[in-house]
């Protein structure tokens, strides 16, 4: 099995407490997503993150019904958090989130390990449409956060 990193980061202009907040709460998930996922907390309200949560959700992937299981492996407020799949599309998905107070505003990184399914195609599904819709997903989540956020003509550098 191939793991492939995906690596962003953007900085915003607002409180670390503030952008971590926003974070916690697994229903703003809904608003960072494009909306050609459909996607959908299923989880009832609320949701009590901490190391162990379970959060599922519901969306469409290209007209496909998808059902996805996340548990939060690590809780650490205000500074990091990591969920991983434990049902969904990919083979596997870890996704760790990191937020630094800098520069007047807070850093936000995510770091995602992930892995195709597919077999012998997974080289061919990850480089003409895995790989594309993640980063496709991840710049539609860094526009929304910029929206929501703020976000000066230029940013400090990391």
């Amino acid at each position: 099995m191939r793991i492939h990193r995906f690596e962003v980061e953007q900085w915003l202009p607002r409180p670390l407490e503030e952008v971590f907040a926003y974070f916690s709460d697994a229903f703003n998930l809904e608003a960072l997503t494009p909306p050609w996922l459909r996607f959908q907390v299923l989880t009832p309200p609320p949701i009590a993150m901490r190391s162990g949560a379970l959060i599922d959700y519901r969306l469409r992937l290209h007209l496909l019904p998808i059902r996805w299981r996340t548990e939060i492996t690590c809780w650490e407020p205000p500074h990091r958090f990591v969920d991983r799949q434990l049902r969904g599309p990919y083979r596997q998905w870890h996704h760790e989130h990191i937020f630094e107070a800098r520069d007047g505003g807070t850093w936000v990184r995510d770091r995602v390990d992930y892995a195709v399914p597919g077999g012998l195609l997974e080289p061919w599904l990850h480089h003409w449409w895995v790989g594309p819709n993640v980063r496709r997903i991840f710049d539609f989540r860094q526009r929304k956060l910029a929206e929501l956020f703020g976000q000066p003509a230029s940013q400090p550098s990391a």
